[in-house]
């Protein structure tokens, strides 16, 4: 297959000494079809020429963001949505600081914070560096936007040590790359419905009845849904996150019922439907068409279910359908999941335990346990939501 044939590949390449890796790379994507452009740091053009990058990859290396001799300056914004993907490799300590705290000081970081593609970060530094706290944070950081990182080897470095910090074999790089692009084929054509987010229940009409729920979770999965090809539906509750991928669909809702009307009218089309929302359970039987004042007595609040959106769509589930929900809860996790599993005609549930630091509601980082109506549980470390994203979303490939 001609996974690589056509893409556009943009490679930053910053002052490491393991930028003498990157022309065999370079050789790679272009032997099988791919269009690459180049960007250095300064430092960079230290260690490799552009011209042997130039020549190698059939496009001019960009450099400097302004040319004082003819008074022209470097499009950063265009090369970003230009690429398919950009691949940094390799990385210095000082350009993934730089990288994680947005300044855009060069062509090269310039050109990162307008990206509108997936982006790989290949660390190399002396092991010293790589360790340091600052470094392993800024790497954190970075992860959590959403940057994939190729985690650096460990190996003798040029220092003479030993340790974690060699940049990745060329060879290796490019095996990450073409899975992604493998991967990204992998829903194409297929139909994903999201949920995402709160819901609000209104008391009156300042306040409501909600909970602490982000929607990242939800937004993660849509999004690497559609980097994977999927024609993907988000339906989220009230949240500030905003989606990038233009293969996604967004409807907002407020309200469980509201969320309910949206998800029987998108249900019916869809292949796959991931119900991560965090929908309220109860919601005001009447709530008041003015705001209700405060008294010196005690208020009492009429509550009565909301719909069980899970339920109902599980009893429409039609054969080849499949139908994924979540279960949050602090004690007893995997019991209950299961039970949810079996009684909403589930075909898998992802299990959230409050009880797991840095997992749950209004975090970057997420752990869970993936449980299917049939076969071996799965239990995940923690990480961060894009990669739980990518976690559940290979699973649900493999029992699809």
């Amino acid at each position: 297959m001609d996974i690589l044939k056509g893409k556009r590949i943009v490679i930053g390449i910053t002052g490491s000494i393991a930028a003498y890796k990157i022309p065999y790379l370079i050789r790679m994507f272009i032997r099988e079809g791919a269009e690459v452009r180049i960007i250095m740091t300064p430092a960079a053009t230290e260690l490799v020429t552009p011209l042997t990058l130039s020549t190698l990859s059939k496009n001019p290396v960009t450099v400097e963001l302004f040319h004082r001799e003819t008074g022209e300056w470097s499009n950063h914004v265009e090369l970003g949505a230009w690429a398919d993907i950009m691949l940094f490799a390799p990385v210095t300590a000082n350009t993934l600081g730089k990288m994680a705290h947005g300044i855009a000081d060069n062509y090269l970081t310039t050109s990162y914070l307008s990206a509108k593609c997936p982006v790989f970060i290949a660390p190399a530094m002396d092991l010293d560096m790589y360790l340091h706290p600052s470094t392993q944070e800024n790497l954190r950081i970075l992860k959590n936007y959403g940057n994939r990182i190729i985690e650096p080897q460990t190996g003798e470095l040029a220092s003479g040590l030993s340790g974690p910090g060699r940049l990745e074999e060329p060879e290796n790089i490019f095996s990450v790359i073409r899975n992604f692009f493998i991967k990204k084929e992998s829903l194409k054509g297929k139909k994903l419905l999201i949920t995402a987010g709160p819901t609000y229940e209104p008391i009156d009409p300042v306040r409501f009845l909600g909970n602490r729920s982000s929607g990242r979770m939800g937004f993660a999965i849509a999004e690497e849904a559609a980097c994977r090809g999927a024609d993907v539906c988000l339906i989220s509750g009230p949240s500030d996150l905003q989606t990038c991928n233009p293969g996604i669909t967004r409807i907002n809702i407020s309200t469980a019922d509201e969320m309910l009307k949206s998800c029987i009218k998108e249900f019916p089309e869809s292949d796959i439907v991931i119900m991560s929302a965090a929908v309220a359970d109860y919601k005001i039987e009447k709530p008041e068409g003015r705001k209700i004042k405060k008294t010196s007595g005690n208020l009492k609040l009429e509550l009565v279910p909301t719909p069980d959106i899970l339920a109902t769509l599980g009893k429409k589930k039609e054969k080849g359908q499949i139908l994924v929900g979540f279960a949050l809860e602090t004690n007893d996790g995997i019991a209950n999941a299961r039970k949810k599993l079996s009684e909403k005609n589930l075909d898998l549930i992802v299990l959230n335990s409050l009880s797991d630091p840095g997992a749950g509601f209004g975090t970057l980082t997420n752990k869970v346990t993936l449980i299917p109506a049939k076969g071996k549980i799965s239990e995940g470390e923690l990480k961060s939501k894009r990669e739980v994203a990518s976690d559940i979303l290979d699973f649900i490939e493999k029992i699809r």
